[in-house]
């Protein structure tokens, strides 16, 4: 298998006719065999039967169809895990994303050697509040990540199949891919793409969701700067506030002895031993909490599936 195509839909009934079209309209002249993965993520409209009607006349079709919402990122992992093209094409189901930008993505990745090639919707057609939610995010997701995608909430992306083997998504993770597949040594590129305005159905993208992205991106900086070392950041921390608990523990040790002050009824020496025992445990419970999550979403998926359509019972997930 050369291609994938990974597209997550959620109540895409009218949208779906259409991209398959349009799939069906570049994917042959790419050059190889392919596939269309469709992640049914828990829809409540008439998706289901559209892409069964759309698989029982082509084959290349297949269904991923979950027992209930579980989110774009799981919908993605899910997709990445029964892709079996050498490059993987992720876009979004709204027909926002233009097919049309693949070919033009696989050269980029080929002339320049790239692992990941990530859309730039740098002609956005969203309404107004969506553009400037969209800038204020990707200027915070740069300034933490320093990564220098422009547009990392883009879902139009080609990846080489191999950058996307032991990669952990779970929560809003898949915002942040390619800044977890720079920190891994691939190398990522950006382009120019199109971009459409919706045509049907509204957007999913809310406050709630941003916010679950920013929290996200915590983890994130912390992963990609302190994975390896934990302790540095974790510690510092906790050294901090142990730091700061001794010195005034000692300064109030000090004026006690040579009677300066007295420690009756002063909830001072109270203070300095919680610093003390807060700098400790916000190290410890920090690690291992860190630690036990992301082995925990290491070894389970963030999904379950109700049904497959179309697979052989060889592929692997």
């Amino acid at each position: 298998m050369n291609y994938s195509v990974v597209v997550p839909a959620h109540n895409e009934e009218e949208s779906i006719p259409e991209l398959y079209r349009r799939l069906v309209q570049v994917l042959p002249g790419l050059g190889g065999d392919y596939e269309i993965i469709f992640i049914n993520d828990g829809s409540t409209d008439r998706t289901q039967e559209v892409l069964k009607s759309l698989q029982l006349k082509d084959a290349r079709v297949k269904i991923i169809q979950f027992r209930k919402k579980f989110g774009q990122t799981a919908a993605w992992s899910a997709g990445f895990d029964y892709a079996q093209g050498e490059f993987v094409i992720v876009m979004d189901a709204d027909l926002q994303n233009d097919p049309a930008d693949v070919p033009a993505m696989l050269a980029k990745m080929k002339e320049e050697n790239l692992d990941v090639v990530s859309g730039w919707r740098k002609n956005r057609k969203d309404n107004g509040t969506l553009k400037i939610g969209s800038k204020i995010g990707n200027w915070i997701h740069r300034r933490v990540t320093g990564e220098k995608i422009h547009d990392h909430g883009c879902s139009l992306k080609v990846y080489k199949r191999q950058a996307l083997k032991d990669l952990e998504l779970y929560g809003e993770m898949h915002r942040y891919i390619t800044a977890l597949l720079a920190w891994k040594g691939f190398k990522v590129g950006e382009m120019v793409v199109r971009h459409h305005p919706r045509q049907h159905g509204h957007t999913k993208y809310n406050v709630r969701k941003k916010l679950k992205g920013f929290l996200d991106l915590v983890i994130v900086k912390f992963w990609v700067q302190y994975s390896a070392r934990p302790m540095h950041f974790f510690g510092a921390i906790g050294i901090f506030f142990i730091a700061v608990g001794f010195l005034l523990g000692g300064t109030l040790g000090f004026l006690w002895l040579i009677r300066l002050i007295a420690l009756s009824g002063r909830s001072s020496p109270l203070l300095a031993v919680l610093l003390v025992l807060l700098g400790f445990q916000f190290l410890l419970t920090g690690v291992l909490a860190d630690v036990v999550a992301h082995t925990y979403y290491a070894q389970k998926k963030a999904y379950t599936i109700k049904s497959t359509t179309g697979f052989n019972e060889t592929t692997s997930h």
